[in-house]
């Protein structure tokens, strides 16, 4: 399976770089991850629970990143034993663009499974796979982008409270 695309986030290119090699970000990130720990400057061990339609499977792994080229992007590589659900390897070339304020993140995945979990079928692997990559993406400018101003929470927040009732009167 090979997936590529892009995602802006509202940060600096250094920012996000540090980001994509914090482990507390990325266990915040990734979806079903139990715990992922750094073991040198460019291996991490993670375990990570996960539902692709009826099977559901506990992967432990490594991760390598390779390719080093601080701010501009890696190459992440894992390989990741599912038990008698399968196996999972595969790896993902990561690029950073300025992109004014912002940071473009490019990336082209390529993966392989094997065991029960590929018995599923590509169709259902395929949009899995995807779900977990905009899921990953989400959370991943949501904590490393800008967060909302205080005024505009507490105004949110007042609006709320007040409920339709509130804003009808408000309005008249």
């Amino acid at each position: 399976m090979e997936m590529n695309g892009s995602q802006r986030i509202e940060a600096s290119r250094e920012e996000v770089y540090a980001a994509l090699n914090d482990v507390d970000i990325l266990r915040q990130c990734i979806p079903g991850c139990e715990s992922i720990e750094k073991t040198s400057d460019t291996e991490m061990n993670a375990k990570v629970t996960l539902r692709v339609g009826p099977v559901k499977a506990s992967f432990t792994g490594k991760v390598t990143l390779s390719d080093l080229d601080p701010p501009n992007g890696y190459t992440i590589s894992g390989e990741g034993s599912g038990g008698m659900a399968g196996f999972a390897k595969g790896g993902a070339k990561v690029d950073l663009v300025p992109d004014g304020d912002a940071t473009l993140l490019n990336y082209t995945v390529k993966a392989e499974i094997g065991g029960k979990i590929a018995q599923l079928g590509s169709r259902l692997i395929d949009g899995t796979a995807k779900k977990l990559a905009g899921d990953f993406f989400a959370r991943f400018s949501e904590i490393v982008g800008p967060q909302p101003v205080a005024e505009d929470a507490e105004a949110e927040e007042v609006a709320a409270k007040k409920g339709w009732v509130g804003r009808l009167r408000d309005s008249l």
